[in-house]
């Protein structure tokens, strides 16, 4: 059986790597995009179950990354769980904005993953 598809982008290498140990010990085959710009298009040709980004990635305007995965006819349906740190409230805001599924404080992403999983994966 295959696992499931992660795709990821982070700009805080240690928390990056933790989250990505951590999805594999809970079952997904991990995919890194190094530049959130190349978010799209991989998700676009991988078809991941869900994207994992980070909301300072790379000083890009993630959100308008974001917003690009929910306007293309497939990646529109992929769940977003976007992360920043607390007190980013205006970009959490502009993140739920643009489409994200989910927008979580990274100070408790880790402990918090398998619960954040389950919502942001849940059927609507």
């Amino acid at each position: 059986m295959t696992k499931p598809l992660a795709l990821c982008c982070y700009e805080n290498r240690l928390l990056g790597s933790q989250l990505v140990n951590r999805l594999q010990d809970l079952g997904y085959r991990v995919r890194v995009a190094d530049r959130a710009h190349d978010l799209a298009a991989i998700a676009s040709q991988e078809q991941p179950l869900l994207v994992l980004t980070d909301l300072g990635c790379g000083g890009t305007d993630i959100c308008c990354v974001i917003n690009q995965l929910r306007q293309t006819g497939s990646t529109k349906h992929i769940p977003i769980l976007a992360f920043g740190p607390q007190g980013s409230t205006e970009l959490q805001a502009a993140a739920h904005s643009a489409g994200a599924t989910l927008v979580a404080i990274e100070s408790g992403l880790l402990q918090q993953l398998p619960r954040l999983l389950d919502q942001v994966l849940e059927l609507e």
